[in-house]
């Protein structure tokens, strides 16, 4: 009684607020560089908590737009897709369709695509390649394409993880079918193939970024996940026509690895990151639209977070597994490690009975820029705020929302509320996964 009085009055207090910001309608935010606009954020932590939900399993961050949260999970044999009311947490529709697919490596059997909210519609691609647009008044389905069967796609290591990308009238896709397309258009609203683009790499898990280069409209693919041999790399196209300017080769020769970090465009440059002993690279656009590198480095190698870039230094959680991950800044001028930190502290954790002091840190944590500052989630369930500067890394506040494994996914801020997507069972609470919207309105 005491956790739903809490929310409810939660509830009460934002219904009363002035709902300023802006919508979250996709993966890494309406800029899809994980940064917002919105200020006067409470610095506070842990904020209130407004709502929760449950949810079934997969790795996908929601999309916030028109008041309303699109969520993308499996329950049980069905991937899911559900729309909330993103200020109450209230189910408006719920759409599902059956599935099989099971990841090789055992960590989840969800979909980690997020769903796409463009002007009243609503996309999603499922981790067997089932592509949907469904109407986001009320869940009915305006066309679907089940592109497995339709391009003969090989099951990747860990099925399909690329976020679609809507630009102009066209949706995006880091498709990778054997022998080609890499890279597929389909038109928005009546799933009509477009255009197809590249034969070379198979599909990656990271998503489509769009970028204005040079004052022409570009789209940015970085392809190549499960081949052998190994391949994969960067491609820029044109997104009316699918025209390729250049294709940029970057990938571990490792055959169990991906590219799943997604670029980063600033000005007229090209930020990509990848594990596996793999490393970064900058590449700068010519005015004939073809890449000049500017350097390499192997001080900094992104296992799937994408960093975020500002003021001329590059910020990110690197390393592949949980003990070598560290907080890094980078010259985005010359690849120069400015400085690494690995923010650790312990915590008094009582765990069947017994009581202990265990250590902690974000390990390979998620940035998100508000303002001035940034939001960082662990995963382990932490929520940080941090000033990042060149200078170095100063934690401003700090607390656990819950105690769960796989905490991977960025997290979403909308108009002064924060979604986070628990994936696990919390270990300390027993909780199952959930969805939970917590307040920063100042």
């Amino acid at each position: 009684m005491k956790r739903r009085t809490l929310l409810l009055s939660g509830l009460c207090t934002l219904r009363g607020e002035q709902r300023t910001g802006e919508d979250w309608p996709s993966f890494l935010g309406p800029r899809h560089n994980g940064t917002s606009l919105e200020t006067n954020l409470r610095k506070s932590l842990p904020p209130p908590l407004v709502w929760q939900h449950p949810k079934g399993i997969g790795y996908a961050s929601p999309a916030v737009a028109e008041g309303r949260l699109v969520l993308f999970h499996r329950q049980g044999g069905n991937e899911t897709v559900e729309c909330l009311e993103s200020e109450s947490g209230k189910v408006i529709w719920r759409h599902q369709y059956k599935t099989e697919f099971e990841d090789r490596y055992g960590y989840n059997n969800g979909p980690r695509s997020s769903p796409v909210v463009d002007d009243g519609f609503v996309y999603t691609i499922g981790a067997e390649a089932k592509l949907r647009c469904l109407r986001l008044s009320d869940g009915g389905i305006v066309w679907a394409h089940d592109l497995r069967a339709e391009y003969k796609l090989k099951q990747d290591f860990f099925g399909v993880s690329s976020t679609p990308l809507i630009e102009g009238q066209h949706l995006i896709l880091n498709l990778g079918a054997p022998g080609g397309p890499t890279v597929a258009a389909f038109e928005k609203r009546t799933g009509k193939f477009a255009w197809g683009s590249g034969n070379e790499w198979g599909a990656s898990y990271a998503s489509p970024i769009p970028a204005t280069v040079h004052g022409k409209r570009r789209v940015f693919v970085f392809a190549g996940g499960e081949s052998q041999p190994p391949t994969g790399g960067l491609i820029m196209l044109d997104p009316g026509t699918g025209a390729v300017d250049f294709t940029f080769p970057w990938r571990s020769r490792s055959y169990e690895s991906v590219n799943a970090s997604c670029p980063v465009i600033e000005g007229n440059r090209a930020f990509i990151s990848a594990s596996y002993r793999t490393g970064s690279a900058m590449l700068e656009i010519q005015p004939n639209l073809k890449p000049k590198l500017l350097w390499t480095t192997q001080e900094f190698g992104l296992h799937f977070n994408t960093p975020i870039i500002h003021d001329g230094h590059i910020y990110g959680f690197d390393g592949r597994n949980e003990p070598d991950a560290s907080l890094a800044c980078l010259d985005a001028s010359n690849g120069k490690l400015k400085w690494r930190t690995t923010l650790e502290w312990t915590e008094r954790i009582e765990r069947n009975g017994e009581v202990g002091n265990e250590p902690m840190s974000l390990f390979r944590g998620s940035l998100l820029r508000a303002g001035n500052k940034y939001l960082a989630l662990g995963e382990f369930g932490h929520l940080c705020w941090l000033d990042l500067s060149p200078a170095g890394c100063k934690e401003l506040a700090r607390a656990r929302l819950f105690a769960a494994r796989e905490t991977w996914s960025l997290p979403v801020l909308s108009r002064g509320l924060l979604y986070v997507v628990q994936h696990t069972r919390d270990f300390l609470h027993n909780t199952g996964p959930r969805l939970l919207c917590y307040s920063l309105r100042g």
